[in-house]
């Protein structure tokens, strides 16, 4: 079978635009720019990204060492549901233990909204396999949007990026990949302004 390179481009976007990896990017920039407050330390976002992206992620790739899962992506819908539920545990561990640290404002309300987030695509994976690649990838651009500015707009393209690649590989159909975008771009563009 020839792989093109469409298809490469498509597996690199995957990966580089993964949930986890645009999680932990984003808690980081988003634990930066609440530093900007006097007092506060530019760092929370590193212990948002562990409890939200590692932990989750190193619970997913000890479950395809052991031949639970197929891949670190998940493409079984099936298989999602015990994953996404940790990943909701871990979120609201973390959620806790930083707000009793009293981390700032903007990194509390990006775990919420990713927790709400989490929450409604582990719902709906019951019967459907909708993107998180582009939920999170749509959740980002609209967060960083709440946090800078119309410049943001900019990172619209990564979320077009990140859907074709999963329509690309056949991880998903446009339909699944169109919800998921809207879904991601819905909550962080409510919850997340709402909690700042």
């Amino acid at each position: 079978m020839t792989v093109t390179a469409a298809d490469r481009t498509a597996r690199i976007a995957s990966e580089v635009l993964a949930p986890a990896v645009l999680v932990a990017a984003l808690l980081l920039v988003v634990g930066w720019h609440a530093g900007d407050q006097p007092g506060v330390s530019r760092w929370w976002g590193l212990p948002g990204a562990l409890f939200a992206a590692g932990i989750p992620l190193a619970y997913v790739l000890r479950g395809v060492r052991q031949g639970r899962l197929s891949s670190h992506h998940i493409p079984e819908r099936e298989h999602r549901r015990v994953p996404l539920l940790f990943g909701i545990a871990s979120v609201a561990a973390g959620l806790l233990v930083l707000a009793l640290l009293g981390a700032p404002r903007e990194v509390l309300a990006l775990l919420a909204a990713g927790g709400t987030g989490l929450v409604v695509f582990t719902v709906v994976t019951h019967w459907w396999k909708m993107s998180i690649h582009a939920g999170v990838a749509a959740g980002t651009a609209a967060t960083l949007t709440a946090v800078y500015g119309p410049v943001a707009l900019l990172s619209v393209p990564l979320v077009l990026l990140a859907g074709w690649a999963r329509v690309r590989l056949s991880a998903h159909t446009r339909a699944q990949v169109i919800a998921g975008a809207l879904v991601g771009a819905v909550i962080a563009g409510t919850v997340f302004p709402a909690l700042r």
